[in-house]
């Protein structure tokens, strides 16, 4: 008799039932010649953590793999996942890192950052390319550097930027003619600044930088860049919130109107403490300090105690997290993360803000030029993790 009748489940019932991941381990269990100690774990992990077909087809994949390997050793599986089938080696891997049967990777935003980065230089035509290769391994090794001494290192963002701008050049000048970039001049580089002068000041940073480092290195005896310039207008001029609105906001997140708890936290955190985009996503539960309601947001040097409003609100996020049954460390979670130890997009920060229809850099500035009135720069750069030219920038 059918295991669904036997259960008194209709056949559609049964399709969307627990019970099918659990039978599907049960019957793999007997056709494996190992079964594998983490086989039940893992059975209850997809049922509680993915969708009933993809949780019974996951764990279908996944036998077949230890069949194949005849191993049951976490690694080994990983190895032959992530050959054969990509899919299922990242939902592997984050089971085995949350049951501590694998070290946690401690290198994978860095591992991804050099992926971009490939992407962007092979994106060079060939004649240009190791120039901007040579260029992008000073980069890092300046970013490296500057975190063994302990001072600000530049984000992967900032170093992906940079090679955009000298990828986008090294197209242009291949569509003029060029095959090396001391061919390049002064003119050459304005035509490509004209076409989009918003972005020159951007531009021309990463230029001047490119084009330093090659005259250091021989790859052009003469720097195009160095009489180009950029003028700025110094000082902050983006927008800020009154006072009163944001007594209005403050008043929102710290009230008794019924909103998703990340709302409060995320917006809160920027309005009253300055918190970042970046910071919010890559907070993690070990950044959190609950003895002395306290918190330290990544690359901060310093602990921040929270306000009564915020640590409510934090709190608020902690029970939200807890419902969603996660395995994963960060404190803001999503449906898409749940599943998962990756942290929150940025989309997300922005997008939980979207009730009150601000980006959460706008609270951020309007804390920050708060801030400048009344403290010193030096502390400022201390307790925010921010360099002096940037809090200068708001004074």
């Amino acid at each position: 008799m059918p295991s669904q009748w036997a259960r008194g489940m209709c056949k559609r019932c049964y399709q969307y039932s627990p019970h099918t991941v659990s039978t599907r381990a049960a019957g793999w269990a007997r056709r494996m010649p190992r079964t594998p100690p983490w086989w039940e774990a893992f059975a209850a992990h997809l049922a509680t953590h993915r969708n009933v077909f993809y949780g019974a087809d996951a764990l279908a994949h996944t036998a077949r793999l230890v069949i194949d390997t005849n191993s049951t050793c976490p690694p080994s599986l990983l190895a032959e996942a992530r050959r054969t089938r990509p899919w299922l080696h990242q939902l592997m891997a984050d089971f085995f890192h949350a049951h501590r049967l694998i070290d946690a990777p401690t290198d994978v935003l860095s591992r991804r950052a050099a992926s971009r980065r490939e992407r962007r230089i092979e994106a060079v035509p060939t004649p240009l390319r190791p120039a901007v290769r040579a260029f992008a391994e000073t980069l890092v090794a300046r970013r490296e550097n500057a975190e063994r001494l302990g001072l600000r290192p530049n984000r992967f963002k900032t170093i992906e930027i940079r090679l955009d701008t000298v990828r986008d050049l090294a197209l242009h000048a291949t569509a003029r003619g060029h095959r090396t970039w001391a061919s390049l001049t002064a003119g050459d580089l304005e035509a490509f600044l004209a076409r989009n002068p918003a972005r020159r000041a951007s531009w021309l940073t990463g230029l001047h930088q490119f084009f330093a480092h090659a005259h250091r290195t021989g790859a052009v005896l003469h720097n195009p860049a160095a009489s180009l310039d950029a003028p700025q207008q110094r000082g902050f001029r983006g927008a800020t919130l009154t006072l009163d609105q944001q007594r209005i906001l403050y008043r929102r997140w710290n009230g008794p109107d019924e909103m998703h708890p990340q709302e409060a936290f995320i917006g809160l955190a920027a309005l009253l403490h300055a918190a970042t985009t970046t910071e919010l996503r890559l907070l993690t539960l070990d950044d959190l300090t609950p003895a002395r309601q306290a918190v330290r947001f990544p690359g901060r040097s310093v602990d921040l105690a929270l306000d009564a409003a915020t640590w409510n609100a934090l709190t608020g996020c902690l029970d939200h997290r807890a419902r969603l049954g996660t395995d994963n460390p960060h404190v803001l979670v999503t449906r898409l993360t749940r599943t998962t130890r990756a942290p929150a997009g940025a989309a997300h920060i922005r997008d939980s803000l979207a009730p009150v229809g601000l980006l959460p850099r706008i609270l951020r500035s309007t804390r920050l030029l708060t801030l400048t009135d009344e403290l010193d720069i030096k502390q400022l750069t201390a307790a925010l993790g921010m360099s002096y030219a940037g809090v200068a920038h708001y004074a």
